[in-house]
């Protein structure tokens, strides 16, 4: 696990940037056929969420306390309780559930319209996009109608509609998170599995989920790879990240993942996949550079902030 944001670090060399950042792309781009290889292995959808955040989300809890990390206040564990049912139960829930009848790759591909949505969040609050993050919105929602149209992937009706609850679920969430009372970041991320995860079993218990066997050999072996590679070693890369790149370059994974996702699928689980989605994903991915490279244009270097902000209080002395 990296060094806790705040304390000291090294400048990072390039080797450890290519790293972390080869660990959000392959992982997180991975775990889509992770989590298929894990319901045909015998886990039930809710409950493999749930028993997957609830272990990493303990094991983190239990290091960063060991470690001397300052516990969740009442208000911080409310906007984890909010957060949690956003992101996991209704965001990482609806696509185990859509993979019962999806396959990885279109459910990869249809969660990395994700940034569209946060983008039509944002303007509900207020932060209007400019001129090229809207064209950025319309050409990915292009891509999305189009992807959703004749496709050779398979899918089905509800998974579809579960995948656009999981991506507006998460979107929406990501917006409402922001200037939240949270704790530190690797702490939000554990009290966030930890009512996640919690928030999933009960769902999967009221849906009459159960184990009828032992899962499998694959289905286990799937479902600790979700646990240490998806939701530690993956959210620590991506952590790290923030903490030492740009901001758009951490974000990248948004759109190489679903790249990764569908190869995987086509090579380990025979995924079928054509022209169309190839097409169709471009599309979308292309809007989702353009909304990216919008914001990184827009964005305000930190020295910028800091010189307005001495400005304002030279003006108010």
């Amino acid at each position: 696990m990296p060094r806790l944001p705040g304390s000291p670090t090294a400048a990072p060399g390039g080797v450890a940037i290519a790293f972390a950042l080869a660990a959000v792309y392959l992982i997180w781009g991975s775990t889509y056929l992770a989590i298929r290889f894990a319901l045909e292995g015998g886990f039930p959808p809710f409950l493999l969420g749930g028993i997957r955040f609830l272990v990493a989300g303990g094991l983190m809890y239990a290091v960063l306390r060991g470690r001397g990390v300052a516990a969740p206040t009442r208000r911080q564990w409310g906007n984890a309780v909010v957060i949690g049912v956003l992101l996991l139960l209704l965001g990482n829930g609806m696509v185990n559930f859509a993979e019962q009848s999806v396959s990885s790759g279109m459910a990869a591909v249809a969660v990395a319209s994700a940034p569209l949505w946060m983008g039509v969040f944002s303007a509900l609050r207020g932060a209007h996009p400019n001129r090229i993050e809207w064209v950025g919105l319309g050409i990915g929602f292009l891509g999305v109608l189009w992807l959703n149209i004749d496709s050779s992937l398979t899918a089905s009706k509800a998974g579809m509609v579960a995948l656009l609850v999981a991506t507006l679920a998460w979107s929406f969430g990501s917006i409402w998170s922001r200037g939240r009372d949270l704790p530190t970041p690797f702490m939000t991320a554990a009290a966030q599995m930890l009512c996640g995860g919690a928030a999933m079993c009960i769902v999967g218990a009221i849906a009459g989920e159960r184990f009828h066997a032992l899962p499998t050999a694959a289905g286990l072996a799937a479902f600790g790879y979700l646990v240490v590679a998806g939701s530690i070693v993956g959210f620590s890369a991506y952590i790290w990240l923030l903490h030492h790149v740009r901001p758009v370059l951490a974000g990248s994974y948004a759109y190489i993942n679903p790249a990764i996702a569908v190869a995987l699928g086509a090579w380990l689980a025979r995924e079928r996949f054509g022209l169309h989605e190839l097409a169709a994903m471009g599309v979308i991915l292309l809007g989702v550079v353009a909304i990216t490279l919008a914001k990184a244009a827009t964005a305000k270097p930190p020295q910028v902030v800091r010189a307005q902000a001495d400005l304002r209080q030279a003006g108010d002395a």
